[in-house]
């Protein structure tokens, strides 16, 4: 490897992290972009449709690619796929994007594994398929493919519901996901359309025609006077159908006129009510109809147009929200955290190569590499603040970005200061754990969710919020620096003395670090507490996880002081401080109590158990005989 190789492959991973920004890279026309970027109000907020489209492909099909068959159809985009979900459901109702796993589910809905094979275009692919390389079933399904068993789900589903979900078997978690993944999936269907129309503009130019005759004809044949029946018939029977429409959906596509209040959007039902009393039909909602009549008629040209006239007119009222909308768009389709996963998984295994040859280029790149992945994360949570008016830390998904920054952060300091990649190979491993845990913590729907009241505060989320989670993120980097020290001295024979020195001084750095920052956080939490609920300490179980963490890191502290402990001891507690971290972080939730409780997921229960049991693996191995240890000469 030559001077400029470490270099040369931050350059390459730097453009691949931001090519998202690249005109070359962008699939969607422009009119498509432009309608992605349109600001709606949903679950909360203001967003555009781009994110709207993402995060409920995130809830229902675990990604945010679509396929039109799978495994070989086309790829559309996110922006496409609500196109065509709003205003071509007939279309979109054939994509296979429903995951269904349970097998009991899948008989639910009336499918076999005979239903499910998976027959490849390209002969090369149906090979490798037998060996299992490649999928031999599908896991997701068209909404078609599941109407006819809406009502066996439905039925299912209220038997389900009224169970505790850490109580309910897989089948009922099964159904209850599925049923949700389908009442998400209508809102958007239902959110211009109603069910069976076909020419929305068409009817709506109509009503206008007559709205204020037919009005008239309703209020007449309500005083009992003469009236046209028709012109009253029509009247009642759209209100019927524009009540429909505003009871199915809580996608509010129509701004208010020159308000900023979140109160005064629509959705497109309640604006085609409001008609009545206004005597003719919000511009916004005609401007939906004809994006609609456009696209299914696949007249690109005039949808570009509508799409331009409407983008136009939201500029002089929505300036504001129209640039966050835009940033959003872009910050989405660059998905710096993703290209953030790879580059520490790269970082980490430069790092297991400098041990074994090209040591000084390897570990330059693989540093190099962790400080361009750290200035990305830094970059995108501080473009997430400024979308949210809000600290870096408001939920759980935010709180595994942060951790894993400032782990990542901690790790630069302590590779800077002792350059033997131990700081790289750290940040490598905790940067792509934290990202892959906040990618599955993202599959629960929109990360950038209003806060609740008592939570809404940005002082003390930028106080306590921040400082307890730097913590968290210090304990989590002493357990994995311990981990390095126990896996060289154990399976390796590169744990020599200089090593296992260096690897016991940043240790106990960082468990006096992380000691000071959780003692802090938890106090400040409690003066919140006390502001917020009238009582400064209440024996929450979250709060409790807060004070265990301060208790176990002072235990580690005191252990080491007094001459309890030497190098393995303190390796093994700080290892026991992960799990105890974690029970802090996530293991509260799954109690299902609390005032902090965030609700169980089954997944993230087993995954839980997985490392508490990881951890104690490791905790076993480290107390092995040191003849046992490859590095034995190493050891305290």
């Amino acid at each position: 490897m030559t001077k400029y190789t470490p270099l040369v492959i931050v350059l390459v991973m730097a453009v691949y992290l931001f090519q998202g920004l690249f005109p070359s890279n962008i699939i969607d026309p422009p009119a498509v972009q432009e309608f992605g970027r349109l600001p709606v109000l949903s679950e909360g907020r203001i967003k555009p449709m781009d994110s709207v489209a993402r995060s409920t492909l995130l809830v229902i099909q675990g990604r945010q690619r679509v396929k039109t068959q799978e495994p070989d159809g086309d790829e559309i985009t996110p922006d496409q796929w609500i196109l065509d979900v709003m205003f071509n459901p007939a279309k979109a109702d054939t994509y296979q994007t429903f995951v269904v796993d349970n097998p009991d589910v899948l008989t639910l809905v009336g499918k076999t594994h005979d239903d499910l094979k998976i027959t490849y275009r390209q002969g090369w692919k149906q090979l490798v398929a037998t060996t299992g390389a490649l999928s031999s079933e599908r896991r997701r399904l068209s909404f078609n493919e599941i109407i006819p068993a809406i009502p066996q789900i439905e039925a299912q589903y209220k038997l389900a519901e009224p169970v505790a979900a850490q109580s309910r078997t897989p089948f009922q978690s099964g159904v209850v996901q599925l049923y949700g993944n389908l009442t998400r999936y209508l809102r958007i269907r239902r959110a211009v359309l109603p069910e069976g129309e076909n020419d929305l503009l068409g009817d709506l130019l109509s009503l206008q025609d007559n709205l204020e005759s037919g009005v008239d004809a309703v209020r007449a044949k309500e005083a009992g006077k003469p009236h046209d029946e028709a012109k009253a018939k029509q009247i009642v029977d759209e209100g019927q159908k524009f009540l429909a429409m505003s009871e199915s959906t809580d996608l509010l596509l129509i701004p208010p006129s020159g308000s900023l209040n979140l109160n005064d959007w629509h959705n497109v039902g309640h604006a085609l009510l409001e008609s009545f009393g206004r005597g003719n039909i919000n511009p916004a909602v005609l401007a939906y109809a004809g994006m609609a009549f456009a696209w299914q008629k696949g007249e690109t040209e005039a949808f570009d147009h509508v799409v331009g006239l409407y983008t136009s007119g939201l500029q002089k009222h929505f300036g504001k929200e129209m640039g966050r909308a835009s940033i959003e768009t872009t910050f989405n389709r660059i998905e710096p955290f993703y290209g953030c996963m790879v580059i520490y998984g790269l970082a980490f295994a430069l790092v297991l190569v400098s041990w074994l040859r090209w040591t000084e280029p390897a570990q330059k790149a693989a540093f190099g590499l962790v400080a361009l992945g750290w200035v990305a994360a830094t970059a995108g949570i501080l473009t997430r603040m400024w979308l949210e008016g809000r600290p870096p830390v408001t939920n759980l998904y935010s709180s595994a970005l942060f951790i894993g920054w400032g782990a990542v952060a901690l790790c630069l300091v302590l590779e800077f200061i002792y350059r033997n990649a131990i700081g790289s190979l750290a940040a490598g491993v905790i940067g792509f754990c934290t990202l892959l845990i906040a990618h599955h913590l993202s599959l629960a729907g929109d990360t950038m969710e209003m806060m609740r009241a008592v939570l809404d505060s940005n002082f003390w989320l930028a106080t306590h919020v921040v400082v307890v989670t730097t913590g968290y993120a210090s304990t989590f980097l002493a357990g994995m620096l311990a981990i390095i020290y126990v896996v060289r001295g154990v399976f390796t024979r590169g744990l020599d003395r200089a090593t296992a020195d260096s690897l016991g001084k940043m240790v106990y750095g960082i468990v006096c670090f992380a000691t000071l920052f959780s003692f802090v956080g938890t106090m400040l939490g409690g003066i919140w507490a006390d502001q917020s609920w009238g009582r400064f300490w209440g024996w929450d179980p979250k709060e409790n996880g807060a004070l265990i963490i301060v208790i176990w890191n002072a235990l580690i502290l005191h252990a080491r002081w007094g001459g309890l402990i030497r190098q393995r001891g303190l390796m093994c507690l700080a290892i026991f401080g992960n799990v105890v971290t974690s029970w802090s972080w996530f293991g509260t939730n799954m109690l299902g109590i609390g005032l902090h409780s965030y609700g169980f997921t089954e997944a993230a229960f087993w995954w839980l158990i997985a490392f508490v049991a990881s951890q104690l693996v490791l905790i076993a191995v480290a107390n092995m005989p040191l003849s046992r240890w490859k590095s034995f000469q190493a050891a305290g």
